[in-house]
C-alpha cells in the first residue's frame, strides 16, 4: 500500500506557496539563531527592537524571493542552479537590510530601528546553509524512499562526458524507476579514477562479466557520441556470461525540444554492430536534382522502395507515382506520405509485366526519373520457380526500360543486387540478366540507364534480421544455414541514400556498387541478436546450423569475373568496369527468354546459363546443367576461362 501511494503521488509536486512559506519560515528562525549567536546564546539583548526587526525581515525575505523565485524550483529535482538562485535570494535580502539600515541612520525615519552588522553578516550565511541544507535533506529522502518502494535498476553508463552526465540526471529524475548509477566507464585515461557527484569513472578493461556480476549491474547505457561499431561488439562480448541489457542515447538532434528523457533510451540495435561507420551522404545537389521532376517509383510499398518515395518526398519533386502489386503495404506507404502532409503524389496498384497498363501510367502522369525497386528476390523460392523470377526480375525490367526508353524518361535507375555476381541461383542469375539488358538498351536510347548493386539490407522483408527477431520471440532456436556464412549489410536509409546519390551521378551505362565495409558472420550476428535481448547463447536460445540452402552461396561478391572498379567522388560509391557484351545477341536471346512457356522451367535455366558465362549453381538442381553448358560451349567454341575449359574437358 505504502508503495502503491509513494508511486502516486511522487508524479505530483509542492506547490510553490508551500516552499515558499517553508523558506520564509526558515529565514525568520536562522534570524532569531544570529541574534542568539551574535549574543552568546542569551536573552541579553533588546527585546523590543528585535520584536520591531521581525515584520521588516519578513518583508525584505518576501520581496527577494518573489523577485528572484528560487522557490519555484523542482524542490527533488535541485541542483546548482537552484543553488546559485538560492545564493542570490539570501544575497538580496542581505543588501536590502544593509541598505535600509544605512538610509534609516543618515536619515532617522524610524527612530531606534537599526539591525547590528555582525547580524546582518551572520544571518545570510546561517540562511544560505539552512535553506541549501532543506532542499538537499528532502532530495535525498525523497530519492532512499524512492530506492526502497518503486523498482531499482543498477547502472553503468559508457561515456563521462557532457551526453553521460545529461545521461545521468536523466536517470535520477526518472519517476517510474529508481536508477542506482554504479559508475562511467570512459577511454579517456586522464579520467580514471575520478568521480562525477560522488559516482567512480573506470576504464573499459575493467568491464567484464566478472564485474558486472558482482556489482548486479543491470544495465549500460552506451552516452558516448564517438563509440564505434568494434567498441560496442566488444561491449557485447565482454558481457556475453550475464544478463546485461545494452541500452543507446539517440543523437542530440533527437531529443525532445532539446532534453534527454530516459523514456528515449533505447536498446542496442544490430546496426549499431555492423562493424563499420554508418554511411553518410550529405550532397547538396541532390536537392537540385530532384526538383521539379515527376518521379516513378516500382515496388514502392517494398523496404527499399517505401524508403526512397520518404526520401524523394522530402525533396521539391513535382510528382511522385508509387507503383506496386500489393494492394495493403501500398496503402501503409500513402497513409506514411498523408501523415507527413505530402500532397503530389499517387499510389497507383499496378504489375510491372502488364505491358499496357505500365505504358498507360508513363503515358497519363510523364515521369521524368524512373526508380525501379520491384523484383521476386528470395533465393530458395526463385529456385523452384524460375519462370516467375524471369516474369518479374527480367520481362517486368524489359517492359518498364523499354517504356522509359520509349517515353524519353531522362534516367532509369535499377535497383539490382550483389547475388548477381557470379550468379549460383535463378534469382541471382535473372538479376544479372535485368542488369545485362538495360546496358544493351542504353546503346539505342536517350534515357540514362543506371544500376546499382549492394548487399542484404538490414530489417528489409524477409530478411535474417526481422527471422531471428521472430525465432527470438519464440525461444529460439536460431536458424543458420552455415556457421561460417557472411553477408555485406547495410541499413535500409543507407541503401535508399546511396541509390538516390548514384542516381544523381550517373551518366549512363554504369554499374554502381557500394562500399559496405567487411562481410559479417551470419553466425555472429546471430549470437550478438540473442546477447542484445537481454538472452545467452546456449543457456537460454541455441543456434541451429540448417545446411545451404538450394541456390545460396557461403560468401557474396561485389564484383564478377573480370570485373574491377573506377572511384568517383563518393569513396564509399565505386562504378564497376564490365565485359564488353554483344549487344544485340544478348538483346535478342533475353527477349526470346521472356516469353518461354511456363512449364519449360529446365530450359529456362539451359538458356540462362549459356547467355551468363558465370553463373554456376550452387546446392541445387539444376547443377546437373553445368556440365552441359560447359559442352556445349565447347563445341561452340565459346569456353574462354581456364576454370571453363578444365570443366568442359571432365
Amino acid at each position: 500500500m505504502i508503495k502503491n501511494y509513494f508511486a502516486l503521488y511522487s508524479q505530483k509536486y509542492a506547490s510553490k506557496w508551500l516552499v515558499l512559506a517553508i523558506d520564509l519560515a526558515i529565514v525568520m528562525t536562522t534570524f532569531c539563531m544570529a541574534y542568539f549567536i551574535r549574543f552568546n546564546f542569551s536573552l541579553d539583548f533588546n527585546v523590543e527592537q528585535f520584536t520591531l526587526q521581525l515584520p521588516f525581515i519578513f518583508s525584505v525575505a518576501l520581496i527577494s524571493f518573489l523577485i528572484v523565485g528560487s522557490f519555484k524550483s523542482v524542490i527533488r529535482h535541485t541542483g546548482f542552479t537552484d543553488v546559485i538562485n538560492l545564493f542570490k535570494s539570501v544575497g538580496l535580502i542581505a543588501f536590502i537590510i544593509a541598505v535600509c539600515v544605512l538610509f534609516n541612520n543618515r536619515l532617522q525615519l524610524i527612530s531606534n530601528f537599526t539591525v547590528p552588522k555582525t547580524i546582518i553578516v551572520l544571518h545570510a550565511i546561517i540562511s544560505f546553509l539552512f535553506l541549501s541544507a532543506s532542499r538537499l535533506v528532502f532530495k535525498m529522502a525523497f530519492k532512499h524512499l524512492k530506492c526502497k518502494l518503486l523498482s531499482t535498476k543498477r547502472i553503468l553508463i559508457y561515456g563521462a562526458g557532457d551526453q553521460g552526465i545529461i545521461t545521468y540526471n536523466a536517470l535520477l529524475n526518472n519517476t517510474a524507476f529508481s536508477y542506482i548509477v554504479v559508475g562511467f566507464i570512459d577511454d579517456n585515461v586522464k579520467k580514471k579514477g575520478k568521480n562525477i557527484d560522488g559516482v567512480p569513472i573506470m576504464a573499459f578493461n575493467r568491464i567484464t562479466s566478472e564485474f558486472a556480476a558482482a556489482n548486479n549491474i543491470d544495465e549500460i547505457v552506451v552516452a558516448s557520441v564517438g563509440i564505434g561499431p568494434a567498441r560496442l561488439i566488444a561491449l557485447v562480448d565482454n558481457l556475453s556470461d550475464v544478463d546485461v541489457k545494452i541500452t543507446k542515447v539517440p543523437p542530440i538532434e533527437n531529443w525532445i525540444n532539446g532534453e534527454l528523457s530516459s523514456t528515449q533510451i533505447k536498446q542496442v540495435q544490430i546496426e549499431d554492430l555492423l562493424g563499420r561507420a554508418p554511411i553518410e551522404i550529405n550532397n547538396p545537389n541532390l536537392e537540385n536534382e530532384f526538383t521539379g521532376e515527376t518521379v516513378l517509383v516500382t515496388g514502392a510499398a517494398g523496404s527499399i522502395g517505401s524508403e526512397l518515395v520518404r526520401q524523394l518526398a522530402e525533396f521539391n519533386v513535382k510528382h511522385l507515382i508509387l507503383v506496386d502489386q500489393a494492394e495493403s503495404p501500398l496503402y501503409d506507404v500513402e497513409q506514411d506520405l498523408k501523415r507527413a502532409g505530402k500532397r503530389s503524389y499517387t499510389a497507383i496498384v499496378a504489375d510491372i509485366r502488364d505491358g499496357l497498363r505500365i505504358d498507360s501510367i508513363f503515358q497519363e502522369y510523364k515521369p521524368t526519373m524512373v526508380f525501379h525497386a520491384a523484383a521476386y528476390k528470395h533465393v530458395p523460392l526463385m529456385e523452384k520457380t524460375p519462370y516467375e523470377a524471369i516474369k518479374i526480375n527480367v520481362n517486368g525490367t524489359k517492359l518498364l526500360a523499354d517504356t522509359a526508353s520509349r517515353y524519353s524518361v531522362k534516367k532509369f535507375v535499377f535497383v539490382s543486387t550483389d547475388k548477381a555476381v557470379n550468379p549460383t541461383s535463378v534469382m541471382g542469375a535473372t538479376k544479372r540478366m535485368a542488369e545485362m539488358y538495360i546496358t544493351c538498351l542504353q546503346k539505342e536510347s536517350k534515357t540514362k540507364f543506371i544500376t546499382t548493386r549492394f548487399g542484404n539490407v538490414l530489417g528489409s522483408n524477409g530478411s535474417v534480421i526481422p527471422l531471428f527477431k521472430k525465432q527470438i520471440d519464440k525461444g529460439g532456436p536460431l536458424t543458420v544455414t552455415d556457421s561460417e556464412i557472411t553477408r555485406y549489410f547495410m541499413t535500409i536509409p543507407e541503401a535508399s541514400q546511396l541509390v538516390l546519390e548514384a542516381g544523381t551521378m550517373g551518366k549512363g551505362g554504369e554499374i554502381f556498387i557500394f562500399d559496405m565495409g567487411e562481410s559479417v558472420k551470419i553466425f555472429d550476428l546471430a549470437k550478438n541478436m540473442i546477447k542484445l535481448s537481454g538472452l545467452r547463447y546456449p543457456e537460454d536460445i541455441d543456434i541451429k546450423i540448417t545446411g545451404l540452402r538450394p541456390g545460396e552461396k557461403l560468401y557474396e561478391e561485389l564484383l564478377a569475373n573480370g570485373e574491377n572498379t573506377l572511384s568517383t567522388y563518393h569513396k564509399k560509391i565505386l562504378i564497376s568496369k564490365t565485359r564488353e557484351l554483344d549487344y544485340e545477341k544478348i538483346k535478342t536471346s533475353i527477349e526470346e527468354l521472356c516469353i518461354t512457356n511456363r512449364f519449360q522451367n529446365n530450359n529456362i535455366v539451359l538458356k540462362m546459363k549459356r547467355l551468363i558465362p558465370e553463373y554456376k549453381s550452387n546446392n541445387s538442381d539444376y547443377e546437373r546443367f553445368d556440365k552441359r553448358v560447359q559442352t556445349y560451349k565447347k563445341n561452340k567454341g565459346l569456353v574462354t576461362s581456364t576454370t571453363d575449359k578444365n570443366l568442359a574437358n571432365s
